[in-house]
């Protein structure tokens, strides 16, 4: 089985083409990949490009515990490039299906940076969706442990967490991120933001990725964040974000539509040995 691997700031993704595989592959098979002992190692898995009517690639994108998620804006640059690498494009502009929505992709450059659209964030409880009566889900609380945090939530084709803190690390991260992500508030569970306001123009954050767990860098995370930050007037409309992994740069319309840019990396390719699947 031939892979590609490629990180957007230290967030990695293994991408297989349906070509190169004889069937779909299985959630066991998933988890093996992406692990990072008995496996090549990743944040997910981009599978793809797959035929769809309704945009120029199609898209599926698996978490390490083998679920599938709606969207991801650093896998989004990241198969761009390998698009790009490949010569499977013929314009520096396509779009791609995910089941988070269409997105609109531009390769800048060498290829090295990558802008997406990424849609529009909503902040309404029936679309992220968030339990509770229809609202828009802006400065409410959420207890865990006896430990109460005022959080927004949002979607921009999948589902996010904001907390606003005046400090963050990797350590709370970890410790409230599996706890939050999995909340009965959240029945699809959630991508969860501790975020930093440093001034109108950036905003820190760290990650616990729905599926994945602590991560160095989020595309659909910084977008959410970012639209929160803006939404409650912390900042403007054209934002930094900073992450452990580096920066992503943000853009907000009047409508909250987003467009992310930020850099990508090829690490590898090679083959997957099918005696990583044998059960020891």
């Amino acid at each position: 089985m031939k892979f590609f691997k490629y990180h957007a700031l230290g967030n990695d993704y293994i991408i297989i083409n349906p070509a190169d595989v004889q069937k779909e592959l299985s959630s066991d098979q998933i988890q093996r990949i992406c692990h990072r002992n008995y496996g090549v190692g990743s944040d997910g898995i981009l599978f793809g490009p797959l035929e769809t009517t309704e945009s120029d690639f199609g898209l599926r994108i698996f978490n390490p515990d083998g679920s599938e998620a709606e969207k991801s804006g650093n896998g989004l640059r990241i198969f761009s490039r390998y698009l790009w690498d490949n010569r499977l494009i013929l314009a520096d502009r396509f779009t791609i299906y995910t089941a988070g929505g269409i997105v609109k992709s531009q390769i800048q450059a060498d290829g090295s940076n990558v802008t997406v659209e990424m849609g529009k964030v909503s902040f309404h409880s029936a679309q992220i969706p968030v339990g509770g009566e229809p609202r828009e889900v802006i400065n409410e609380t959420i207890t865990i442990d006896h430990q109460d945090f005022s959080f927004c939530a949002a979607t921009i084709g999948n589902p996010h967490c904001v907390i606003i803190c005046d400090e963050i690390s990797a350590a709370e991260t970890r410790k409230w991120g599996p706890q939050i992500e999995n909340h009965p508030l959240f029945p699809n569970r959630t991508n969860v933001q501790f975020m930093k306001i440093l001034d109108r123009a950036n905003i820190q954050i760290e990650i616990w990725e729905r599926g994945a767990g602590y991560t160095l860098a989020s595309g659909s995370s910084s977008s959410a964040a970012a639209a929160v930050a803006h939404r409650l007037g912390h900042c403007d409309s054209d934002i930094v974000v900073h992450m452990p992994g580096g920066n992503i740069d943000i853009s907000i319309s009047d409508g909250y539509e987003i467009l992310m840019a930020g850099p990508v990396t090829k690490v590898a390719e090679g083959t997957i040995s099918p005696e990583i699947f044998n059960k020891k």
